[in-house]
């Protein structure tokens, strides 16, 4: 008889510490298992193996009426809490108030190029030669990708600058015209 065992017989004799023991026993083969299954999962799944084998933990040592017969069975309710904890998961994405069916799409693959009413174009012209007075690599970039729909890579190259740069300014620029072109509002 191994050592899962022998501590899931004392779980069942109603030894209090047996549960303490168990888990670091078992951990990294649950970690192992929940990171299997969550290879198997759709993309942009959020859920960590980790946080997966913590959930499945709380639930199977949470039960009182626990009574495993042996390693085996007690990785076949492991698998089948993951089981579970991934089904509830998936169903609550599907349900409107957190999502429904919408899709993820990365702001990069956006092509900005837009009609602006007339006042909001001036408004951000204004703020653009404001930026481009404070700091011209960063207005280049709002230019080549707000007006010419560049994406940040296309942009970078033109502007000799490595994309993560090129995202840190993006990042930046936005929010530096957003608050340049809003204060008047206030």
């Amino acid at each position: 008889m191994n050592d899962v065992t022998q501590i899931l017989n004392a779980i069942r004799a109603g030894d209090a510490d047996a549960a303490d023991q168990l888990l670091p026993i078992v951990y990294d083969e649950l970690r192992r298992l929940a990171a299997r299954k969550l290879a198997h999962e759709a993309p942009g799944q959020t859920l960590q193996a980790t946080a997966l084998v913590n959930e499945v933990c709380l639930r199977l040592l949470g039960e009182q009426n626990s009574s495993w017969e042996n390693r085996g069975h007690f990785f076949a309710a492991a698998a089948e809490a993951m089981r579970r904890i991934l089904i509830d998961r998936a169903r609550r994405k599907l349900r409107i108030r957190h999502g429904g069916q919408r899709q993820r799409v990365e702001l990069q693959d956006i092509h900005l190029v837009y009609d602006l009413p007339s006042d909001d174009l001036m408004a951000l012209d204004e703020a653009l030669q404001r930026l481009e007075a404070e700091d011209r690599t960063k207005a280049e970039l709002v230019k080549l990708r707000f007006f010419t729909g560049l994406s940040s890579a296309q942009a970078a190259q033109v502007l000799g600058i490595s994309k993560a740069t090129a995202d840190r300014y993006w990042t930046y620029a936005r929010a530096w015209l957003y608050h340049e072109i809003t204060k008047d509002d206030r």
